[in-house]
């Protein structure tokens, strides 16, 4: 496919996304299988554009005074990555492509693009959607924009080391021909070179070092959020909200092995190839507990469990640099309907720990209402239990490494907060809670 088949094809995708209201990985996919003579390279290009388009969804439509997914792909061709208007109008000369440019179009791609977005509302300019900006403002402050252009912006690949295999030094030297660069936080983490948008991303599932549970693919944020969990050698834990199973993996590796590490999660499918991953990593401390119909799988965990690792599902707003196209679908039901689940599975946790326990709250969350808010309603409902400095049971050089980023909010104890902007990872939030009154 030439370049203005590709920009067609994004146009596509994007009005897909938006007639249908669906993840545009979906949309992807099933353009994919309708058009099997596009190649590797033209759906990695075509992906590039509608995911690029989707980061600066409110920017671009205000530069192009248009919000369509056509407007949007030629405005991300022509500025986001830099192409310019000659490169575009040559493109759109192919059959196959997109209609030429009208003299509008083309009069908003020459502008200057900080000067179009001078009298912008504030939440086009950080790319947020208009109905969660006071909640972002009151997290963010004056550092607004700044955080949500960073979450706009695209995501690094980022591995983490299984200490259970070796060590970074030697997973540095296994993927040596991959570049890879230590992560700044995170002693576990390696962070792979940026990729040119119609580059193909690395493969990190062929490579040896992944086949042999050296490494796995997490965030250096994610990595993080499992560390402040600082397990005891021996501890029996239960991670909550398993997911995947990937800080379940991370939090047996803390922990060298030893222990128990429970793995429950509400949807069994939500595991996948969990047991080979675990088998792979060499974790064999970990111990699968699915749901069972009626029966309750951890009825006889209740009162037994020293660290419940609460990784609650929620909105998923710090994780928008991967999924942009979830940043506009959101909507205040949907965020209304995690902070309840998010009050039901900390009263959960609460009833499974132990007598002399700790949680560890979780969130991909940039959010107030499901952080800082759902810690302090928590509280109300236990005085049993009291918030934790998140950093004491880190390794000192680590917890001043995460410092700066432990802030004290709505009169709570520091709080865990990395965000794109702050820390260059995924947006986190990390809570430690444990049982007993205050000193």
């Amino acid at each position: 496919m030439k370049t203005g088949g590709r920009l067609q094809a994004a146009i596509e995708v994007l009005t897909d996304v938006e007639t249908r209201r669906r993840p545009v990985a979906d949309a992807l996919k099933d353009w994919g299988l309708s058009h099997r003579f596009a190649g590797s390279g033209d759906r990695v290009a075509i992906g590039s554009l509608a995911i690029d388009a989707l980061r600066k969804k409110a920017s671009l439509a205000h530069l192009m005074a248009d919000p369509s997914p056509r407007a949007a792909v030629l405005a991300t061709f022509a500025i986001l990555w830099g192409q310019g208007t000659e490169a575009l109008e040559a493109a759109l000369a192919d059959p196959h492509a997109p209609k030429p440019l009208s003299k509008a179009e083309r009069a908003r791609l020459v502008a200057d693009p900080v000067a179009a977005l001078a009298d912008a509302p504030d939440h086009v300019r950080a790319d947020v959607p208009e109905w969660l900006a006071a909640s972002l403002r009151a997290v963010w402050g004056e550092a607004f924009e700044t955080e949500g252009t960073a979450l706009a912006a695209r995501a690094p690949v980022d591995l983490r080391v299984n200490t259970l295999k070796g060590s970074r030094e030697e997973a540095l030297a296994a993927l040596a021909h991959m570049n890879p660069a230590t992560t700044p936080l995170s002693p576990v983490g390696l962070r792979l070179p940026e990729t040119a948008p119609t580059a193909k991303p690395p493969h990190v599932p062929s490579e040896a070092a992944y086949q042999s549970g050296l490494i796995e693919i997490q965030d250096e944020g994610s990595q993080l959020a499992a560390l402040v969990a600082a397990p005891e050698p021996g501890a029996r834990i239960l991670d909550l909200c398993a997911g995947g199973g990937g800080k379940s993996l991370a939090l047996a590796a803390a922990q060298g092995n030893s222990g128990r590490i429970f793995a429950y999660d509400t949807d069994k499918r939500r595991f996948g190839d969990f047991r080979d991953r675990a088998a792979r990593a060499g974790a064999t401390c970990v111990e699968l507990r699915p749901p069972l119909g009626a029966d309750d799988p951890l009825a006889d965990l209740e009162g037994t469990i020293d660290l419940v690792f609460v990784d609650a599902p929620c909105s998923g707003t710090g994780t928008w640099r991967r999924r942009p196209d979830a940043k506009w679908r959101l909507r205040p039901n949907a965020l209304a309907a995690r902070q309840k689940d998010q009050d039901v599975v900390l009263d959960r946790a609460a009833d499974l720990a132990g007598p002399n326990a700790r949680i560890v709250y979780v969130t991909c969350s940039v959010l107030p209402e499901e952080n800082e808010e759902r810690v302090a309603a928590f509280l109300l409902r236990h005085d049993d239990w009291r918030l934790a400095d998140p950093l004491a049971r880190l390794d000192p050089v680590l917890a001043e490494k995460l410092a700066p980023f432990a802030a004290s909010r709505l009169g709570l104890a520091p709080c865990l907060r990395l965000s794109p902007a702050s820390a260059d990872t995924d947006g986190f939030f990390a809570a430690a809670l444990e049982r007993g009154t205050p000193k």
